[in-house]
């Protein structure tokens, strides 16, 4: 398994434990830093979806990728890298902070809206998918059979979406 974004190390080491084989990146030099002291045994590395992943570390059935997406500046070349890194039938998870329009009724009725939406977040947030954007992300990646769960909190004001894609 491939973990696009692996952060602190934390996730990886959780499915390590499952039984996966993880390799992970993440552009965060300070992130990896402390996923290598923290779990010495995982093949975690500096890096980010606009690398060429698959030339340093090759094609996994799975990658997943939470809580990721919504950081990147160049979408497109996130998926087609999330794409290019599965092998042929493979599976892409990826999460995202879930925004739709009852949520974001919810957010502007209730004034929340700024401090949801915030800009004074150093590397935070900078795009907001819904089912229907990030399901056109995926499909114009060549992605097939996308589906999505959202998880927190009722559906439509749901905290985070997962999708679920495969690579034909």
């Amino acid at each position: 398994m491939f973990e696009l974004g692996c952060g602190n190390g934390s996730v990886a080491n959780v499915l390590a434990q499952k039984g996966w084989d993880v390799t992970g990146v993440d552009p965060s030099v300070e992130g990896i830093a402390q996923a290598n002291a923290q779990y010495p045994r995982l093949k975690l590395f500096e890096g980010s979806a606009y690398d060429n992943l698959v030339e340093r570390f090759g094609q996994f059935p799975v990658v997943t990728s939470l809580e990721v997406v919504e950081h990147v500046y160049f979408p497109r070349k996130y998926a087609a890298t999330l794409f290019s890194l599965l092998e042929p039938g493979g599976t892409a998870i990826v999460s995202t902070p879930y925004h739709g329009y009852w949520k974001n009724l919810a957010l502007a009725v209730t004034g929340k809206m700024d401090s949801h939406f915030t800009v004074l977040w150093d590397h935070g947030h900078i795009k907001f998918w819904s089912v229907d954007t990030l399901g056109r992300l995926l499909s114009e990646a060549g992605f097939i059979d996308i589906r999505f769960k959202r998880v927190g909190r009722i559906p439509v004001l749901a905290k985070s979406m997962i999708a679920i894609a495969r690579k034909p």
